[in-house]
């Protein structure tokens, strides 16, 4: 049989919700908010650096040229590859390609074995990192927390302390300050092996978020600096409600995103030609009636594809939001609300798609909802695969010895190929007489069996991190404590 040239080539289904005369439009929209509107720079060494490089500086209020822009743009990296502290290979940033994870900074945490909303502990960070660690298509790891039972400052240490040694999955850290993103450096330094050991592979990326609208504060912009200075892939996404702090038009909220993203990009770029810098964010709307940011809306997914595709009409990595829900419990909406925010986020091909285990509209974060988040991706995954065509997948020679009326069960082909059929681990698929013998589980009891599995059974790298790093990480966390103090006291 002879085999045809183009049907060698495999593409997996994709959807655009933008033309590219919408992408160019909104794109010199873009150009148009950031030369006449300007954004606030409340950092004075930035807007010193933007005034150098041809900006006009009005107080804190900076214009931006589009030629700054466009040759910002030009000097971004063509990939970026993020490593685990053992130097593996775990992310490769390139179009198309989707690593799903948890959110960070939540203030509630659902309990796994109360079920009851509660503060977040430290406990919970490594909670999450094993869970996470354990989970096949998670691909990078946020806390879904903040921790409440720490010295107040340093909650972003001490969560990406616990964390990394408890993963080798790589993590999205965030940090209050330069203060603490130096702590984090420090430790991801020492799990690396060392700063020539890091610069070679980067085991972490650092996530700062300017103030809608068009607002670049101190600290998020100061973190940026940092980050830039030493090499360090960061994300600089904004949280952006669409009819309060955005527009409500959705062309309109976008083009602002885009903007305030690319104000980080800009000074990257300039302190640092090169150098990893992801956009995105959160991008819904403001329900009215509730005054809710609404984590499970579908304008969610509108506004993360419409912005994924300008972040790949830039050259950017884009951090999109999935895998959240308005609901305040495991139940059907949870699943809904997360399947269709999942799926679209895939078959866009957003970089990094956050918020696996956001619950009541990004208050509590639910591991729960994680480990369900984790089996919808794998089934999402199957799909964006789509349909491979060669002569081995097409199998005429074996339908043709079958013939018909027979069956392929005892076929070598199928003992081949139906290995790659998805297998659920929490999706049931029992006969009613199985399901009734071993309990008559519901999807809740499933999850929850699950999780609390891993939690109790699944160990995670712990026991490999060195004993010497172990302590270098606890004596970073002892002079953490030491500025802290040093800095309330003043």
């Amino acid at each position: 049989m002879s085999t045809r040239t183009n049907l060698r080539v495999h593409k997996s289904p994709r959807f655009s919700f933008l033309s590219e005369d919408q992408k160019e439009t909104i794109f010199h929209g873009m150009l148009k908010v950031l030369r006449d509107t300007g954004a606030n720079v409340h950092h004075e060494a930035a807007r010193d650096l933007l005034k150098k490089h041809g900006c006009k500086v009005d107080g804190v209020r900076v214009y931006f040229p589009p030629k700054l822009v466009r040759e910002a743009l030009s000097t971004l990296p063509l990939m970026t590859t993020i490593y685990d502290w053992e130097g593996n290979e775990k992310i490769y940033i390139e179009e198309n390609r989707s690593y799903f994870g948890p959110g960070p900074t939540l203030v509630y945490f659902r309990d796994p074995y109360t079920l009851e909303r509660r503060k977040c502990l430290r406990k919970d960070a490594e909670i999450v990192a094993r869970v996470c660690d354990a989970l096949p298509n998670i691909g990078f790891v946020e806390g879904l927390i903040s921790i409440s039972d720490v010295q107040p400052g340093l909650e972003d240490v001490y969560e990406f302390a616990d964390m990394i040694q408890n993963t080798t999955t790589p993590i999205m850290a965030w940090a209050f300050d330069r203060g603490g993103a130096r702590d984090i450096h420090r430790i991801a330094v020492a799990m690396a092996g060392g700063e020539e050991a890091f610069e070679r592979k980067p085991n972490y990326i650092l996530y700062s978020e300017p103030i809608s609208p068009l607002v670049s504060d101190f600290h998020a912009m100061d973190k940026l600096v940092y980050c830039a200075e030493h090499g360090i892939p960061q994300d600089y996404s904004p949280c952006s409600i669409g009819g309060a702090t955005v527009p409500a038009t959705h062309a309109g909220q976008i083009t602002v995103g885009l903007s305030e993203s690319m104000v980080g990009v800009v000074v990257a770029q300039l302190i640092n030609p090169g150098t990893c810098v992801i956009l995105g964010g959160v991008q819904s709307i403001l329900d009215m009636r509730r005054a809710i940011y609404s984590y499970g809306a579908p304008e969610l997914h509108i506004l993360s594809g419409g912005l994924t595709e300008m972040a790949r009409y830039c050259g950017l990595p884009m951090f999109g939001t999935a895998g959240c829900t308005d609901t305040k419990t495991m139940d059907i909406q949870a699943g809904i609300e997360a399947a269709l925010s999942i799926h679209p986020s895939m078959l866009t091909g957003a970089n990094f798609v956050h918020d696996c285990g956001y619950t009541e509209s990004g208050k509590t974060g639910d591991i729960f909802q994680t480990v369900l988040d984790d089996e919808i991706i794998g089934m999402s995954r199957i799909i964006e695969r789509g349909v491979e065509v060669n002569e081995e997948t097409l199998a005429i020679d074996v339908i043709n010895d079958v013939g018909p009326g027979g069956h392929f069960l005892y076929e070598d082909h199928t003992m081949k190929w139906f290995r790659d059929h998805w297998r659920p681990t929490l999706m049931d698929r029992n006969s009613y007489e199985d399901w009734t013998s071993k309990g008559s589980l519901t999807m809740k009891d499933r999850i929850i069996n699950k999780t609390r599995d891993i939690i109790e059974n699944y160990e995670g790298p712990i026991s490999k991190v060195p004993g010497d790093v172990k302590k270098d990480i606890q004596k970073i966390l002892d002079e953490a404590e030491e500025r802290v103090r040093t800095k309330s006291s003043k």
